[in-house]
């Protein structure tokens, strides 16, 4: 049996450097790095686990530029995002970001990804983006990315680029 590790990386807990290498010298398989690029203040989108959103939430730390510096201090433990919201970055510029960190750790990183629970952060990134149609646009980028990452020539992107445009801002 394999253990991870999900931080709340935020900017008040503990360096993410410094938690992977402590997760990795106590034998975690892994550490996972969540994603919201902001609350809004208007936000009407209940927390999904009920209560008050925790603290954590607030002043949450970019999770590339997290495993990068656990990348930095660690050797083997897997790093991951939990979860990448992936519909709220450029697509293509995604697909780099990831890549590099994958090469600058070794083929350590792995990326978690999902569309979000609230409505008005997504909201804020694709304001033409119907919030119901999120699943099937997540599934377009994946595999964008993943034709980004296999082909050189990027054709896949000229055949979806009328489907992406759709829903870009």
């Amino acid at each position: 049996m394999k253990f991870g590790y999900l931080t709340g990386n935020h900017h008040g807990g503990i360096d993410p450097g410094d938690l992977a290498q402590e997760l990795e010298e106590r034998g975690f398989a892994s550490v996972w790095y969540p994603e919201h690029t902001h609350i809004p203040t208007s936000r009407e989108s209940p927390y999904p686990n009920g209560g008050q959103l925790p603290g954590t939430y607030f002043h949450m730390m970019d999770p590339f530029v997290s495993i990068g510096v656990a990348a930095a201090r660690t050797s083997q433990i897997t790093l991951g995002t939990g979860i990448c919201l992936i519909l709220q970055h450029d697509l293509i510029d995604l697909a780099r970001t990831v890549a590099s960190a994958d090469v600058l750790a070794s083929g350590r990183v792995v990326l978690g990804v999902g569309v979000g629970w609230n409505k008005e952060e997504l909201a804020d990134h694709r304001p033409d983006m119907p919030f119901s149609r999120r699943y099937g646009a997540m599934r377009e980028r994946i595999a964008a990315m993943r034709s980004i990452w296999a082909d050189e020539t990027l054709q896949y992107l000229d055949e979806l680029a009328p489907t992406l445009a759709a829903f870009s801002t």
